[in-house]
């Protein structure tokens, strides 16, 4: 009997459709590069950063991912194989659940103006939470409410983007 064993080194394979997201990648971070090159510094003359540091700061990250993509994928790096959802391909589709969401945030957007976000937010986020099977619907509302005005005040104060108060005007 012969004791020798065959070695064989196996062929790398490699996913060169990965090329489309470096691609897509480097469109992007020249997009930005381009658009923050007509930036001017008008508004803000002793601001020492400027208008153009952060998006060519971001260009710039996305450079070097598509770089790093590149070698991994000319190395033969390949990514993992998705396991699967827990979902039964054989049912159809839920339109019921679909209709009911598309209802809610149909819902948010009548009533955004009049009641304000606080109140339409928490609404939403309740009413998303109940079609999508919570039935703590007190829980809901109440962190609802929570992330509502939290974003509301994260939008006014932060961002300086007022976001309609509603009935609650002079209160918020």
């Amino acid at each position: 009997m012969n004791d020798t064993i065959l070695t064989t080194t196996p062929e790398r394979r490699r996913d060169l459709a990965q090329f489309v997201v470096v691609g897509f990648l480097v469109l992007v971070a020249t997009v930005l590069v381009v658009d923050a090159a007509g930036l001017r510094n008008d508004f803000a003359e002793t601001d020492p950063v400027g208008p153009k540091f952060f998006p060519w700061l971001v260009a710039g990250f996305l450079y070097l991912t598509a770089a790093l993509l590149s070698v991994a994928i000319l190395r033969g790096s390949l990514p993992e194989e998705e396991g699967g959802e827990d979902v039964d391909l054989d049912q159809g589709a839920d339109w019921v659940t679909v209709a009911k969401l598309v209802a809610v945030f149909v819902f948010l957007i009548a009533t955004v103006d009049l009641l304000g976000w606080a109140i339409s937010g928490a609404l939403f986020f309740a009413g998303c939470s109940l079609t999508l099977g919570s039935r703590t619907w007190l829980r809901d509302l109440v962190i609802g409410a929570v992330l509502s005005v939290a974003t509301f005040y994260a939008f006014y104060v932060a961002l300086g983007v007022p976001l309609p108060a509603g009935i609650l005007d002079g209160i918020l």
